[in-house]
């Protein structure tokens, strides 16, 4: 699975950038037909606590599933995102199987 990641308003440091490889290549172990992963960073400077987005969309054949999360740290924004896409790849290989 090819990984990209893209940092919006900053420039994300290579541990991040390692930190969500590693996070994102254990979706293999759910469905391993996955073709890319496409991440997005963003700092939302609205004053709120959590202000650091991670935006994951993995691409599946025939479909697109994408996962939103906002936290205090990107770290703690890719685990939710890549557990709830987690639940959405579960589901996507339900519905394959009963095609």
């Amino acid at each position: 699975m090819r990984v990209h990641t893209e940092s919006v308003q900053f420039k994300a440091d290579q541990k991040l950038i390692q930190y969500i490889e590693k996070r994102l290549n254990k979706m293999d172990h759910f469905f391993d037909r996955i073709i890319e992963a496409r991440v997005t960073l963003k700092l939302e400077n609205s004053g709120q606590i959590k202000d650091k987005i991670a935006e994951v969309r993995l691409s599946v054949p025939g479909d697109q599933l994408i996962a939103k999360e906002a936290s205090k740290t990107f770290e703690a924004s890719v685990d939710n995102a890549t557990s709830a896409l987690k639940r959405q790849l579960i589901r996507y290989k339900e519905r394959m199987r009963k095609a």
